[in-house]
């Protein structure tokens, strides 16, 4: 049983059991879950709700998974900020880079973590200190320690997944390369500018 300000969680769509309303100058606390599985329905909010990111680790080698995600990302429609401090001062895709989480000037909605699990934690407390309201670990990349610490600050948390992937899952828009998303839908999908193979979500 989860019990989270005395309200009984079982029984609660995941989706609704972890939107927490911000109060006036604060946060509030998020029901702690499983980050084992995660329902579409969670997954879609984030997505949706979600208009700014920090990708920490990216990339600006066109072979890498961290560029083809900023790419997807920046062509969705999001405003992502690169963060490496080894490229701090260049750009990718037209993007400035950032040494880390404090140096960027806007506000950050999801910090997405492509690094090591390791270092998923110090990532999460710079992600807290900036005021971010997602955390979002990459595949391979879990680090529960850091998904507490994020959860207790009010943060939603997603691990072990790739934004580019689901992204392309839920839109259906994986569908196109023969991949079954496991979801159906009568729904017709909403198509982006760049023609029948580029779908967004909404």
């Amino acid at each position: 049983m989860r019990v989270v300000s005395n309200i009984d969680w079982d029984g609660v769509d995941e989706t609704f059991a972890n939107k927490r309303p911000i109060p006036p100058g604060g946060k509030c606390e998020t029901a702690t879950m499983s980050h084992d599985t995660y329902s579409d329905g969670t997954l879609t909010d984030i997505l949706t709700s979600v208009k700014s990111v920090a990708m920490v680790g990216a990339s600006a080698n066109t072979v890498r998974p961290s560029y083809f995600v900023l790419r997807y990302l920046i062509d969705k429609g999001y405003q992502v900020f690169p963060v490496n401090p080894g490229l701090a001062g260049k750009e990718i895709l037209g993007r400035p880079v950032y040494a880390s989480l404090s140096d960027i000037p806007d506000p950050i909605d999801m910090v997405d973590i492509f690094r090591n699990s390791d270092a998923a934690l110090e990532i999460t407390r710079e992600a807290i200190a900036i005021g971010a309201n997602v955390i979002w670990m990459q595949l391979r990349v879990r680090n529960d320690e850091a998904a507490e610490l994020a959860e207790s600050a009010g943060l939603r948390v997603v691990m072990n997944r790739c934004p580019k992937i689901e992204y392309g899952r839920l839109s259906g828009e994986l569908g196109w390369a023969g991949v079954n998303s496991q979801k159906i839908s009568s729904q017709r999908p909403k198509l982006a500018s760049k023609g029948v193979q580029h779908w967004i979500l909404d």
